[in-house]
């Protein structure tokens, strides 16, 4: 039985560059816009990934855009991280600080090991493989928990 959609959802994973930012965009595009999406990293010193970008553009999720953020800059911005209704965290370190919030904040914290592809395969296509088994297990622990995509058209 699929679980019903949280109001506010923080992904978050080391860099804001990978697996957050494909979970933000995958999550917005498989259950709309009634559920407000976020993500953050741990550290935010990088860009989006180009083959975060390009697989994901294969499920016509646009992350072209997408600008990272720490859970530091989200809270120098104005954002409110207690008024998320769930974190999932993506990577062992998102994992450690997404609990550190719950000391001061009431917060639901899931955690998704999700493989980190930066790093895999010789070959463009061998790095693309492993971006898409990423992309492929993010999906998965979203259509586990939610349900399969809805028509958001």
């Amino acid at each position: 039985m699929s679980a019903e959609l949280p109001q506010s959802i923080l992904f978050c994973c080391d860099h804001n560059a990978v697996r957050s930012p494909m979970a933000e965009g995958i999550m917005k595009k498989f259950y709309g816009t009634d559920t407000y999406v976020q993500s953050a990293g741990v550290k935010s010193d990088m860009d989006i990934d180009g083959f975060s970008v390009t697989v994901c553009r294969e499920l016509e999720v646009e992350l072209e855009r997408h600008r990272t953020r720490s859970f530091d800059e989200m809270e120098q911005w104005g954002d409110d991280l207690s008024s998320f209704d769930l974190v999932v965290a993506l990577s062992p370190a998102s994992q450690r600080r997404a609990l550190e919030l719950t000391r001061v904040f009431h917060l639901d914290v899931l955690y998704w090991p999700i493989m980190d592809p930066t790093g895999l395969g010789e070959t463009r296509e061998a790095k693309l493989d492993a971006y898409r088994q990423t992309r492929d297990q993010i999906i998965s622990h979203l259509t586990e928990k939610w349900g399969p995509a809805r028509d958001t058209t």
